[in-house]
C-alpha cells in the first residue's frame, strides 16, 4: 500500500493543494494508499528518516524538504520508492500505473506548462487571503512553525477583502476564457483536455478544494458561481476522487 504524507489541521478534511493533487491521482487511478499525518515542525526530520529526496535547494545550497511525499512499496517491498514534489510524483504514478491515464499521449509537456501556470500565476492573488486562513487551521504547534514563525493577518476590513477577491476573480475569468475554447466540438466545456479528466484538472481542483475547506463561506460560495458555474461543475466531475484514506 502506498503511503501519502500530509499535514494535519483542526478541520476534518485536509486542505493543502499540492498534496491534494497527488491524492486526486491516487483516487482516480484507484490505487491503494493510506495517509500519514506529519506536523510542520516534524516534516524535515520525518522525511530524512524515510530517505525522501529534497523538494528543492535554496540559493545557499541547503536542501528544502516539504510535502507531498509518497512511499511506494507495491512493486518492491524490500526497496520501496520514495518520492517528493507533486509533479515528480504525478509522473511516476502515470508511468508505473498507466491505467486510467492522467497524461494522455503527447500532452505531458503542455500539461507541465499548464500546471506551472496554476502554481506560479493563477494562485498568487489567493495567497494574501488563503495563507492567513490556512495558518489559523493548523494545530498550535504547527502554527508557530508555519511561515518561519511569522503570524499572517487576514484581510479583516471588508473593502480590502472584496478588492482581494476581485483580483482573484480576474485570474478565474482569464482561465475560464481559455478553457472555453474546449467547448462544442472540442470538448464538454468543463475539463482542460476536452472530455476526460487529466492532471491539469486536478491542479485546478486542488486549489478549489483548498478554498472550499479553508474559506467555505467567504470564498467557495462566490467562486462556484463565477463563469457560469464552471468551477462548481469541475468540482462535481472530480468529486468521486476526493476520498481521504
Amino acid at each position: 500500500m502506498i503511503i501519502l504524507y500530509d499535514v494535519p489541521s483542526n478541520i476534518p478534511q485536509p486542505w493543502a493543494p499540492n498534496i491534494w493533487r497527488v491524492r486526486l491521482i491516487l483516487n482516480f487511478k484507484r490505487l491503494p494508499y493510506r495517509t500519514t499525518w506529519v506536523e510542520f515542525p516534524d516534516v524535515e526530520e520525518t522525511l530524512h528518516g524515510i530517505g525522501a529526496p529534497p523538494t528543492s535547494v535554496r540559493n545557499d545550497g541547503q536542501p528544502v524538504f516539504s510535502l507531498p511525499v509518497i512511499v511506494d512499496p507495491i512493486r518492491s517491498p524490500q526497496a520501496p520508492i520514495v518520492l517528493s514534489n507533486a509533479n515528480h510524483i504525478a509522473e511516476y504514478l502515470e508511468v508505473t500505473y498507466p491505467a486510467r491515464q492522467v497524461f494522455p499521449e503527447g500532452s505531458r509537456a503542455l500539461q507541465a506548462l499548464f500546471v506551472h501556470y496554476i502554481q506560479e500565476i493563477f494562485v498568487k492573488p489567493l495567497l494574501p487571503i488563503m495563507i492567513p486562513l490556512s495558518h489559523q487551521l493548523l494545530p498550535e504547534r504547527s502554527q508557530s512553525h508555519f511561515l518561519s514563525g511569522t503570524t499572517p493577518s487576514y484581510l479583516s476590513v471588508p473593502p480590502e477583502r472584496e478588492q482581494a477577491w476581485r483580483v482573484v476573480q480576474e485570474q478565474f475569468d482569464f482561465l475560464a476564457n481559455i478553457l472555453d475554447k474546449n467547448s462544442g466540438a472540442d470538448g464538454d466545456g468543463v475539463v482542460a483536455m476536452g472530455h476526460e479528466l487529466t492532471y491539469a484538472d486536478f491542479a485546478i481542483v486542488s486549489v478549489l478544494i483548498w478554498i472550499e475547506k479553508v474559506a467555505p463561506h467567504d470564498g467557495w460560495v462566490r467562486i462556484r458561481q463565477w463563469n457560469g458555474g464552471r468551477w462548481g461543475k469541475l468540482w462535481e466531475r472530480c468529486k468521486s476522487c476526493m476520498d481521504v484514506f
